[in-house]
């Protein structure tokens, strides 16, 4: 089996301790190995979702029966859109760890082939119940998303309206919920409270997950100036000429003279109701 190359200061350790614990059933040294690949796929899954996919199939063919080894291939591939294979990874490790955790994005899988009414079917199921909060208003989110997959914009904002958007509390998905809503009221024509709603993500946008300061600017008329573009390029080099030919003057006619140059200033303000889907025991078929 071809391997990747693995950094020497990747030792394995760096894997949550639950992870760890399902890798014990596996020999000491292979454990070793496959723990490094899926710190690897962690690592790069967010900036290189390619080669972290690549560290998950090493993984996979050396533990596919380890449900934490099957999770982390359906994320890498979930995050490279091969949603088919991820939601088939995704069923593998639920069946082997029995949780429901990850119902929300086994739906968004099902949008991600072409099929939101099953994500929406999906939102009706049991299992919603018994996720945790962070869980539900995920599953709101993709049964937001399905509802705007199929045109039903009215019912995707109704969708999102919940207890836990009017809350002024601070969770990790109150950004993300709070741009959903604002998106969905974007593109139903009320721009001006989509952009309360946007302002309310950026204030709950710590670790910027989402553009919610661009759109926000966007809708405020600001425009964004790149410094480095090539226009730039074009004005320096006008300058340079300007300045050469006032050199070539001052050698010729020993005329003492002076070009006083200004930079401009340039301004940048920066300023998905009930989800899941009928999700059969389907054990070997490969199903935002």
């Amino acid at each position: 089996m071809k391997r990747l190359p693995i950094p020497p200061e990747v030792t394995g350790d760096e894997i949550d301790p639950d992870v760890r614990q399902e890798l014990m059933s596996l020999p000491k040294g292979l454990a070793e190995e496959v723990a490094r690949n899926l710190v690897m796929v962690a690592q790069l899954i967010d900036e290189e979702p390619d080669k972290a996919y690549e560290y998950s199939r090493i993984a996979l063919r050396l533990a596919s029966r380890v449900a934490a080894v099957r999770e982390a291939a359906g994320f890498a591939a979930y995050a490279t859109q091969k949603y088919s294979e991820a939601l088939a990874e995704f069923r593998a490790a639920r069946r082997m760890s029995g949780g429901v955790e990850l119902w929300p994005v086994m739906a968004d899988c099902e949008r991600g082939m072409g099929r939101p009414e099953r994500a929406l079917a999906m939102a009706g199921e049991p299992e919603v119940q018994k996720l945790d909060k962070a869980g539900q208003v995920e599953m709101r989110l993709v049964a937001a998303g399905a509802r705007r997959d199929m045109d039903q914009l009215d019912a995707a904002i109704v969708t999102l309206q919940s207890p836990e958007l009017a809350s002024g509390a601070v969770h990790p998905w109150t950004a993300r919920l709070r741009y959903a809503y604002a998106d969905a009221l974007l593109a139903a024509g009320r721009e001006s409270e989509a952009r309360d709603w946007f302002a309310k993500a950026l204030e709950a946008d710590k670790d910027g997950v989402t553009d919610a300061s661009d759109r926000l600017a966007e809708l405020d008329g600001v425009e964004f100036v790149d410094a480095f573009d090539d226009s730039d390029d074009e004005g320096v080099e006008g300058v340079e000429g300007v300045e050469g030919a006032i050199d070539e003057d001052d050698d010729e006619d020993d005329v003492d003279g002076g070009v006083e140059l200004r930079d401009g200033d340039i301004d940048d303000e920066i300023d998905e109701i009930d989800e899941i889907d009928e999700v059969d025991d389907i054990e070997d078929r490969d199903v935002r």
